[in-house]
């Protein structure tokens, strides 16, 4: 067997996680460990394809290698994506790349909880520009912004705990790919607009045009999840005209998606407070995607919140 052909079938999978500074890289490279991945931490982007090499005839990769480069590596884009562009010349597989983002008012609220220091602002540092933590965060991001527009999978962690960031690498990488959809993606999601619009979303549904059951004194404590709510959303006609206008856009959008962007498809149903219309909404399009497409998955943010 020629070498290239023995170096694609030993690594399953090859991730490599960046993004913003204090986004969560390194939760994420713990997680993907705890997940059987062989992990290596802030590696110099011109080493991407030794390292390749290096550990395709490893046996214990199993499951794959994750590794995290970000801004302590490398001052520009350019770096990485030319290491990519070479282990993909070179036939040595493919790699996914994991981009961790957050809102500007969330990396700085994590910088002031932990009293670290943006990269872009260790004066201390030579190759340091000495910028303020903000400008530092504004910097970073258009840094990156070429990276972000070739990333397989962006995670938006700014109203993630370490419990729904598990649960979204899990689905991200532990769906059968072997089953219908390839090993693609399609995440639906609820939230509530008081919260914020997921920023890693493709395509938004705003539910807050149907009635409200939190204005209904024996359904305010229950959740879209919970079918005497259900019911009371579909004795509505517009309820049920909102879902058929949805299901068919999807019904378009959602293979053409796949087949021209990218393996990942964000669907995001937000109401006001994301506890019953948009839960249910969400609910009911994953009972509806579920059947024929296997790698979609569902998640509601601000269910108990």
């Amino acid at each position: 067997m020629p070498r290239r052909a023995k170096i694609r079938a030993k690594i399953k999978s090859f991730v490599v996680v960046t993004g913003m500074s204090g986004a969560g890289k390194t939760t994420t490279l713990k997680v993907l460990e705890d997940f059987g991945f062989m992990a290596v931490d802030n590696l110099p982007p011109e080493l991407l394809p030794q390292l390749f090499k290096l550990l395709a005839n490893k046996a214990a990769n199993q499951r794959g290698v994750a590794v995290t480069i970000d801004i302590r590596s490398s001052k520009s884009s350019e770096e990485l994506l030319k290491a990519l562009d070479t282990v993909e010349a070179a036939g040595l597989g493919a790699v996914k790349i994991v981009f961790l983002t957050a809102s500007n008012e969330e990396l700085l609220r994590r910088y002031e909880k932990t009293r670290r220091i943006h990269p872009l602002s260790m004066n201390s540092s030579q190759d340091s520009l000495g910028l303020s933590t903000s400008d530092g965060i504004n910097h970073e991001r258009a840094i990156l912004a070429p990276v972000l527009a070739r990333a397989n999978i962006v995670l938006d962690t700014s109203l993630m705990d370490l419990s729904q960031h598990r649960g979204r690498l899990l689905k991200e990488f532990f769906d059968d790919e072997d089953e219908k959809g390839g090993g693609m993606s399609l995440l639906i999601s609820s939230f509530g607009f008081k919260y914020g619009v997921p920023q890693d979303s493709n395509f938004v549904f705003d539910v807050r045009c149907l009635p409200n059951p939190y204005y209904v004194p024996e359904l305010r404590n229950l959740t879209g999840e919970d079918r005497p709510v259900q019911d009371y959303l579909l004795q509505f006609p517009e309820t049920l005209r909102f879902l058929g206008r949805s299901r068919s856009f999807l019904d378009f959008v959602i293979p053409e998606y796949f087949s021209t962007v990218k393996g990942q498809l964000h669907i995001a149903v937000g109401c006001t407070g994301g506890r019953h219309r948009s839960v249910a909404l969400a609910r009911w399009l994953f009972d509806a995607y579920s059947q024929t497409f296997k790698g979609a998955v569902v998640f509601h943010r601000d269910k108990d919140l």
